[in-house]
């Protein structure tokens, strides 16, 4: 058996290990999730409460997922209750300040951005009421925290790529098209994980205007990230050297080259792409399609991070 498909602790040259994947999946994920929101929230008819089930289901997910992550984050720390320290000391020519930093002010705004769009079901009455005029704040100057939610958003959605990229040892990471990558599939994460939820707890219908113009966004930006894909090991192998190589070995070596080609490129991009075109309107367009296409792109996304990480760890030329 190829010892790839083995556990990973068996190579001493992983020092990131699945939580750090899903980090990464849950950073991009929160960024897109916000992001597709506010475009949505933006879009003529929808500034005004009760806000759509689209807008509902990002206010929600933005948070959620950028709390479960740090928290994944923290506790893979050697010293997890020293996590603080990385608030109050800064390095800023250190990508891994920078990224605390947006961090810190884009948790906030994605808090008031949450109780802006759910100020009449949770603070108006009930035991939340105390935060009734911090949601009128939200909603007062919204347009404003919109902004800089969603340029934090994006920060935080590219911060990752770089993040990984300002490892020079290693040359699946050290190139700058992984930010990109990592925002762009970020963001067909977010837009995937706002029609589920949209659809199956918000009562969003596929007959809905801002569903049927995500679902095609979402393939739009599927052409983006497999671009991105395309144009990161093509200029590995432009470098030459040790880059080329460790682009040789990561495109055909073992489980992580079949987890690339089948779980990342062929069911997270080439399938939704595929069947976006080949299937009548009345299918693609249909509740249950719109649910199973959200949802391989979402494990594409995840397959994505995690074949990242590990090939970027293993292949070192």
């Amino acid at each position: 058996m190829n010892q790839i498909w083995g556990s990973m602790e068996q190579y001493n040259t992983v020092v990131w290990h699945w939580p750090i994947a899903v980090y990464l999946f849950l950073a991009g994920l929160s960024a897109g999730a916000i992001i597709s929101a506010i475009v949505i929230k933006w879009m003529k008819g929808n500034d005004v409460s009760p806000w759509d089930g689209i807008i509902k289901a990002g206010a929600i997910l933005a948070p959620v997922t950028i709390g479960a992550g740090l928290l994944l984050l923290i506790t893979d720390l050697t010293r997890p209750l020293h996590f603080w320290k990385l608030l109050i000391h800064y390095n800023f020519g250190s990508v891994m300040t920078l990224g605390v930093l947006a961090l810190f002010a884009y948790f906030p705004v994605v808090i008031l951005f949450f109780m802006g769009v759910f100020k009449k079901e949770l603070f108006e009455t009930g035991a939340l009421k105390f935060l009734a005029p911090l949601a009128d704040l939200a909603l007062a100057y919204a347009k404003l925290i919109e902004s800089i939610t969603l340029i934090l958003a994006v920060g935080v959605g590219a911060y990752t790529g770089f993040l990984l990229s300002a490892m020079n040892s290693y040359p699946l990471f050290n190139t700058p098209v992984l930010p990109a990558l990592f925002l762009v599939s970020g963001i067909s994460a977010g837009i995937s994980a706002n029609l589920v939820v949209g659809l199956l707890f918000f009562n969003s219908s596929t007959k809905d205007g801002n569903v049927s113009y995500l679902h095609g966004l979402d393939v739009k930006v599927s052409f983006v990230e497999l671009f991105f894909l395309f144009i990161l090991f093509v200029g590995m192998f432009y470098q030459g050297g040790a880059a080329a190589h460790v682009a040789k070995m990561a495109l055909s070596t073992g489980g992580l080259s079949s987890l690339l080609w089948v779980g990342v490129i062929g069911l997270g991009l080439i399938v939704p792409i595929g069947l976006n075109f080949a299937l009548p309107h009345g299918v693609k367009h249909s509740h249950g399609f719109v649910i199973f296409n959200s949802l391989i792109v979402l494990v594409g996304v995840m397959s994505l991070r995690y074949y990242i990480l590990y090939a970027g760890q293993i292949f070192v030329g």
